[in-house]
């Protein structure tokens, strides 16, 4: 049995679907690497909303699929750009997310990590009207609610810090706040312009080297405070050679989804942790892997994590920011929702042929753990194109 997939050309091709999902086992704790998969949200399909209302969220769908995770042994890093943070859900929806899954997390003992910005100051038609205070105020209210969750923070990239900020100094002052302030230590999260336009030049500089040396001046002067930082620059020299600059027990963790496999594995000078949008898809396989690497066996974790780096870069494509489609796409034909419907009207944000790859080289992984059903639901896509079968 074979599907008719659209290729980049717009020409029609065979794809003979796999019949059985990679096996795959749980349970057994992960031990060599803290692993969080940032994971995605889950939009009420009945619910009626314009791409500018406030999102309208299925709880039960969304909340399912963190223990999907959790049973997997990974940690959830929620409220994050993969939640659509800034692209669909607002801080009302963020903060309700925050406490629903913290909530979660506590009743089955899972991992959880909430993000902390300041997306309750939006742009207006004069750019960011607000003072560096009002900017730390946006940040408090959110850790606040992070704390008070029983959560550890993640500090977020601030779209309003990086239009207001004048110099390195503006983030030095905010962020040293910040961590005085913290209550238990945090994670920083450096997210590049290739995921969020509005960040570039954040740290004060578009010079990834002066930006790099403010960040770590933030963190040498709190390393109490700081758990760890989570990179996200798709340059994984560039994260080696953070990652070796690190005040001893400050951890990294890798965002690079072009480059995880040998970032996890690391060298003899060190290894990053993970925090990933791409082990929303690839969750159970990435934990497969993790628990191959406890063993020490590097080799056998890069055999099994190498392969994904393909379905990763593609979906991350560029603009790299809309590679929250293809995540809730496979997570529709995997199962994990009953529907392709995104908060902001973000399922039309990649083609038909983007798609079709995405289901092949999914498909290709095992990663469905219902082949038949994935199939199914791939054809039912095509059918709403004109593509009969």
């Amino acid at each position: 049995m074979t599907i008719q997939l659209p290729g980049a050309g717009g020409e029609l091709r065979a794809y003979t679907p796999r019949t059985e999902p990679l096996a795959v086992t749980t349970g057994a704790p992960l031990t060599s690497r803290t692993v969080f998969s940032a994971a995605h949200v889950v939009a009420d399909p009945y619910a009626d909303v314009s791409p500018d209302s406030p999102a309208v969220v299925d709880w039960d769908a969304t909340l399912a699929f963190r223990r999907h995770l959790w049973s997997h042994g990974l940690g959830v890093a929620e409220a994050m750009d993969t939640a659509q943070r800034g692209m669909g859900l607002d801080w009302a929806g963020a903060a309700e997310l925050i406490r629903r899954s913290s909530a979660e997390a506590k009743a089955v003992g899972g991992r959880i990590a909430c993000g902390v910005g300041t997306d309750q100051l939006p742009a207006t038609e004069i750019g960011y009207p607000y003072s560096l205070d009002e900017i730390r105020a946006g940040y408090e209210e959110q850790l606040a609610v992070v704390e008070e969750a029983g959560s550890q923070a993640i500090l977020m990239a601030s779209r309003a810090l990086a239009a207001v900020a004048k110099s390195p100094e503006d983030y030095l002052e905010v962020y040293g706040h910040l961590l005085r302030q913290a209550s238990e230590p945090v994670i920083l999260h450096w997210l590049g312009p290739m995921f969020d336009p509005a960040l570039e030049g954040y740290w004060g500089s578009t010079d990834l080297d002066a930006a790099t040396s403010t960040f770590l001046q933030v963190i040498a002067a709190h390393p109490d405070k700081v758990d760890g930082i989570k990179v996200s620059l798709l340059d994984a020299q560039r994260e080696i050679d953070l990652r070796r600059k690190l005040p001893d027990g400050v951890r990294c963790y890798t965002g690079d989804d072009f480059n995880y496999p040998e970032l996890i594995a690391g060298d003899d000078q060190g290894f990053s942790h993970a925090l990933l949008g791409i082990f929303d898809p690839l969750g159970p396989l990435a934990a497969e892997a993790v628990r191959v690497l406890d063993t020490g066996n590097t080799e056998g974790f890069r055999e099994l994590l190498d392969p994904t780096v393909e379905l990763s870069r593609h979906l991350f494509q560029t603009p790299t920011r809309f590679y929250k489609t293809g995540v809730v796409f496979l997570a529709w034909l995997a199962g994990h929702q009953s529907h392709f419907t995104m908060v902001g009207g973000l399922q039309s944000a990649r083609s038909l042929p983007h798609f079709a790859r995405a289901y092949e080289l999914a498909d290709g992984l095992g990663l469905f753990p219902d082949p038949a059903l994935a199939e199914a639901r791939m054809k039912n896509l095509l059918s709403l194109y004109g593509v009969n079968q």
